[in-house]
C-alpha cells in the first residue's frame, strides 16, 4: 500500500503549507504598524500595548505542544482544517469589536489557531518530502512566513491610513478561505503516526500553567508576584519533566533533548535567536512613527526591508543546507543577525533612514541563513512518529522566544516610561529603551552562536 506522501501532491502541501505558515505572521507585522492607531482610539499605555502581542504569543506557546502530540494522534490533515477555521473566524471577528479587552481575548484564540497551523503544516511537508528534498521544502515553507513579515507592515500601513486598523483583520478572511478550501479539497491523506495512543491531558495542563507563571511572571518583575510566578512556573516545569519521564504516552518526548544532541542544541539555538529578534519590529515600528515623525506608511515601507529580504534569500538557505550542514549556514547567520542588531543598539533621533535600511537588510540576511537549515536539522533529527512533536517544539521555542522578546522590551518600558503614554516628554525615555533592548539581544544572539556550531552533524542520518 502506497504511503500518503506518494499519494499526495507535493505542490498541493507546499501550497497549503504556504498560505497558512502566511497568515499568522502577516498578522503580527500588520498589527505592530498598527499599534499607534489603536493606542489612540482606547487611550491605553505602552505596557497594555505589548500585550496586544504577548497575549497572541502566551497562548500560542501553551497550545504548541499540546496540539502536536494530538496532531500525531487523530490526524495532522484534520487539525490543520480546523486550526485555519479557528483563526480566519477569530481574526475576522476582531475587526467588530468594541474595546481593547476583546481584542485580547480574540487574540488568545488567534494564537491557538495559529500554533495549530503552523505546527501541522511543518509537520506535513516533513512527511511527504524526503530527506533529500526536505531543505528546500522548509526553505520555501519559511519563506512564505518572511513575505507575509514583509507584506504585513506595509500593507498594515496602507490600510491604517486608508481604512482604519480595523480593515486590517478584515483583509484575512480570503487568505484564510483559500487556504481552508485548498486543505480541504486537495489534501485527501491522513497522517496519523501516533495513532492508538492517548493523549497526555495532565502534561499538557501541567505545562499549560508552568508557561502561563513563567512568561507572565517574567511581565511583571521586578514586582514580588512576578518573582513568585516565576518560582512557581520553574517548579512547575520540573514537574512536567518527571511527569513526562514516568508516562506512557507523554504529550512531550524529554528524551530527545537527552539523547539527540542535534534536536536539542538546535531547538536552543531557535529559542535564543527568536528571543533576540523579533522585538525589532515593535520596536523600530515606535522608534520610525514616534522619534523620526514617520507615518504608518513610511514606516511600513521602511520596515518590509528585513523580511523582504528573509523570504528572497530563505529558499536558498534551504536547498544549501540538503548538501552541507546546517550548524556551518545556521552559526554564519547568527552571526550576521548579531551584527544587524548591534548597528540598531546605536540608534539617535538623527539616525538616516539608510542606515536603519542597512542594518535590516543586514538582519535579514541573517536570519534567513539561520532558519531554514535550522529547521532542517530540527525535523531531519526525529522519526517520522515525532515529526508533529518536533515541529510543535520549534514552533514553542520561536514562540517562547518571541515572548521573552516582548517581555524585555515590556520590562524596559515599564522601568524608562512606567504608565504614562507614548507622548513628546517621553520620547526620550522610549529612545533610551529601544537602544538597550537592542544592546542586550545582540549579546544574546552572540550567545547563540555557540549552540548552533556546537549541534553536531545532520547529514549522514536516514529520516
Amino acid at each position: 500500500m502506497a504511503s500518503p506522501s506518494e499519494k499526495t501532491s507535493k505542490k498541493a502541501v507546499l501550497a497549503v503549507a504556504a498560505l497558512t505558515t502566511f497568515m499568522s505572521p502577516f498578522m503580527i507585522s500588520a498589527v505592530n504598524i498598527a499599534l499607534p492607531a489603536i493606542q489612540a482610539e482606547f487611550a491605553v499605555d505602552a505596557v497594555m500595548l505589548g500585550w496586544l502581542a504577548n497575549a497572541y504569543l502566551l497562548a500560542s506557546g501553551v497550545a504548541l505542544v499540546p496540539v502536536g502530540k494530538f496532531a500525531d494522534i487523530r490526524g495532522r490533515r484534520k487539525i490543520l482544517v480546523e486550526g485555519i477555521l479557528l483563526f480566519t473566524v477569530s481574526t475576522v471577528a476582531t475587526a467588530f469589536v468594541p474595546s481593547i479587552f476583546w481584542i485580547i481575548v480574540l487574540r488568545i484564540f488567534q494564537g491557538v489557531g495559529a500554533a495549530i497551523t503552523m505546527t501541522t503544516a511543518f509537520a506535513i511537508v516533513s512527511a511527504v518530502f524526503p530527506p533529500s528534498e526536505r531543505g528546500k521544502a522548509i526553505g520555501i515553507t519559511v519563506s512564505s512566513v518572511y513575505l507575509g513579515l514583509s507584506l504585513g507592515p506595509f500593507a498594515g500601513g496602507l490600510l491604517t491610513g486608508a481604512f482604519g486598523w480595523r480593515s486590517i483583520f478584515l483583509i484575512n478572511a480570503p487568505i484564510g478561505a483559500a487556504a481552508l478550501i485548498l486543505a480541504a479539497l486537495k489534501i485527501r491523506e491522513e497522517w496519523a503516526d501516533a495513532a492508538g495512543e492517548r493523549l497526555d491531558v495532565a502534561g499538557s495542563l501541567l505545562y499549560g500553567a508552568s508557561l502561563i507563571c513563567l512568561m507572565y511572571g517574567l511581565s511583571v518583575l521586578p514586582a514580588l508576584l512576578g518573582i513568585g510566578l516565576l518560582a512557581g512556573g520553574g517548579a512547575g516545569m520540573a514537574l512536567f519533566v518527571r511527569h513526562e519521564l514516568r508516562t506512557a504516552y507523554p504529550v512531550f518526548e524529554v528524551r530527545l533533548f537527552s539523547r539527540n544532541r542535534t534536536f536539542a542544541y538546535s531547538s536552543l539555538a531557535a529559542l535564543i535567536n527568536y528571543a533576540a529578534t523579533f522585538a525589532a519590529a515593535f520596536l523600530l515600528s515606535l522608534y520610525l512613527q514616534y522619534i523620526k515623525g514617520l507615518s504608518p506608511e513610511g514606516a511600513g515601507t521602511i520596515l518590509i526591508c528585513q523580511p523582504a529580504v528573509m523570504a528572497l534569500f530563505s529558499p536558498a538557505a534551504g536547498r544549501l543546507s540538503d548538501r552541507i550542514e546546517p550548524s556551518v549556514i545556521a552559526s554564519t547567520g547568527m552571526g550576521l543577525t548579531a551584527a544587524g542588531l548591534a548597528a540598531l543598539a546605536f540608534l539617535t533621533p538623527e539616525t538616516g533612514i539608510p542606515y536603519i535600511v542597512v542594518s535590516l537588510v543586514v538582519l535579514g540576511i541573517g536570519f534567513a541563513l539561520f532558519s531554514s537549515p535550522n529547521m532542517n536539522a530540527i525535523m531531519g533529527s526525529v522519526d517520522r512518529r515525532h515529526y508533529g512533536i518536533a515541529a510543535g517544539t520549534v514552533s514553542t521555542m520561536r514562540l517562547i522566544g518571541q515572548m521573552l522578546s516582548m517581555t524585555l522590551a515590556t520590562l524596559a518600558f515599564s522601568f524608562f516610561i512606567g504608565n504614562a503614554q507614548i507622548a513628546p516628554p517621553v520620547y526620550p525615555q522610549l529612545l533610551k529603551s529601544v537602544t538597550l533592548c537592542f544592546a542586550a539581544f545582540s549579546v544574546l544572539c552572540a550567545i547563540g552562536i555557540y549552540f548552533s556550531l556546537a549541534r553536531g552533524a545532520l547529514h549522514g542520518r536516514v529520516r
